[in-house]
């Protein structure tokens, strides 16, 4: 059976510099949307679209963010992932992205624009390779990161998991 370490050498892939995990750009558009045909909320251009592998081991989680632009998920191979999703209108909801679909877990997740988002391995699991695309593409100024105090204040009835997906 393949391991975590096999796959970040076989994928090249390195830490994550924001949101923890291990991932690979695996695809950035060249064609580029001019910063006049995007929304307001874009500054500059952006690539058509953009796509990684992102790997989660024991020993990492998807921190609490959020883009300016929606996300798919893909889950490829590993264990099940818990993923944490809080709307901007303070509801929220927690999705198990995985193989098992008669007990409800899913292989791919929308996380639309401005939702607050993190994930991390259901106890018990060795590693889970996603992947995601991101259209407009990916740019590191799309990125916030989520504080632990404003998010648990928001969402009490997640402090829990955002204790767990927070530092």
């Amino acid at each position: 059976m393949i391991t975590a370490e096999q796959i970040i050498s076989l994928l090249q892939l390195v830490p994550h510099p924001q949101e923890g995990g291990y991932f690979a750009e695996t695809y950035r558009c060249q064609e580029k949307i001019p910063e006049s045909g995007l929304p307001d909320r874009y500054k500059g251009a952006r690539s058509f679209s953009t796509a990684i592998y992102y790997l989660l081991t024991p020993h990492t989680f998807s921190f609490m963010h959020r883009l300016q632009t929606d996300e798919i998920f893909h889950f490829y191979l590993g264990d099940p992932v818990e993923m944490l999703l809080l709307e901007p209108d303070h509801s929220g909801k927690v999705l198990i992205l995985g193989t098992d679909l008669p007990q409800g877990m899913r292989p791919q997740a929308i996380v639309r624009r401005g939702v607050w988002q993190g994930s991390h391995l259901l106890p018990g699991g060795r590693f889970a390779l996603l992947g995601t695309t991101v259209s407009p593409g990916f740019e590191g100024a799309d990125y916030e990161y989520g504080e632990r105090d404003l998010l648990v204040g928001s969402y009490p009835r997640f402090r829990e998991l955002i204790l767990t997906l927070t530092r």
